[in-house]
């Protein structure tokens, strides 16, 4: 029982480290919204890890989904941006529902869908050609306001090295024609 104890409080002490590492990285995020940048966002809270095993694409009911709290982040998120004064030209999600429900509360009818932002968190194998396939839209992209992906941790992962937390955004611009890291934004 006490190893049990002693793990948690360490647990949680990592925790901590680790978020105020994320804040202390953070720039300050208007400064940062630049016209022709691109902001990968996770997913707002969505309690859990992956899927269920009966997982289906166009079921919401057997997806990991939205809690309040997640709703109520997205709403922030939506706020937050909205206060920037940047104009958002595009907003892509992946097909799930977590995604597109942080979109749509968020940036409401802008959200368009881009599969190459779908979750490859049960299937890793996939996760090269589709990181191409998602590389190649944000390249091919050419908007002179924001363009706002709200998508997967793996997803960003893959795409900047950085694992985002819950909502948390990174703030990408274009150097010497690829892009880089600028910001990073929690929630």
């Amino acid at each position: 029982m006490h190893m049990f104890f002693a793990t948690q409080r360490l647990l949680a002490v990592f925790v901590l480290l680790a978020s105020a590492a994320a804040i202390a990285g953070a720039q300050p995020f208007g400064n940062q919204l630049q016209p022709g940048s691109v902001v990968l966002i996770r997913h707002a809270q969505a309690p859990g890890v992956g899927d269920p095993a009966a997982f289906a694409l166009n079921d919401c009911k057997t997806q990991r989904n939205l809690n309040d709290e997640g709703r109520a982040q997205a709403a922030r998120i939506g706020e937050f941006f909205r206060q920037q004064r940047v104009p958002v030209d595009a907003v892509w999600s992946s097909q799930w529902c977590r995604t597109r429900e942080t979109a749509d509360v968020a940036f409401p009818g802008l959200r368009v869908d881009k599969a190459a932002f779908n979750s490859f968190f049960g299937e890793p194998d996939s996760a090269p050609d589709q990181t191409r396939a998602a590389r190649a839209l944000l390249n091919a992209w050419q908007g002179t306001g924001l363009l706002v992906v709200v998508t997967h941790q793996v997803n960003i992962t893959a795409i900047t090295g950085v694992v985002p937390a819950s909502g948390e955004a990174v703030v990408l611009k274009r150097e010497a024609g690829q892009w880089k890291v600028f910001a990073r934004v929690s929630p």
